[in-house]
């Protein structure tokens, strides 16, 4: 595995059923599970993440995303909407010539 866990050993079933048998499996998948489950340490020498999304449109919390030239993460209340644009204008102007 990535993260350095060992992995949980399964045992080799029986003819017949065995309750131990049985309960090493359930203990097994309970490890498992437990480590599939837990993001755990992470540490890299490199990273590539090609195709970012340039908004969090539809990321979770916590979802990685390119804005401009700087990576963002999700959080709550921090929204980059996609495609924002504005136009105004204010009054009129009027030339004349003599």
């Amino acid at each position: 595995m990535s993260r350095g866990l060992v992995q949980p050993q399964f045992p080799v079933a029986p003819q017949g059923y065995d309750q131990r048998y049985m309960s090493e499996i359930v203990r097994a998948f309970s490890v498992f599970l437990q480590q599939v489950n837990n993001p755990g340490p992470w540490q890299a020498s490199a990273l590539t993440l090609p195709d970012l999304q340039t908004d969090n449109y539809q990321l979770p919390l916590g979802g990685i995303f390119q804005h401009g030239d700087e990576l963002r993460i999700t959080v709550a209340n921090k929204p980059y909407p996609r495609g924002s644009a504005a136009i105004g204008a204010v009054g009129s102007v009027t030339v004349s010539t003599p």
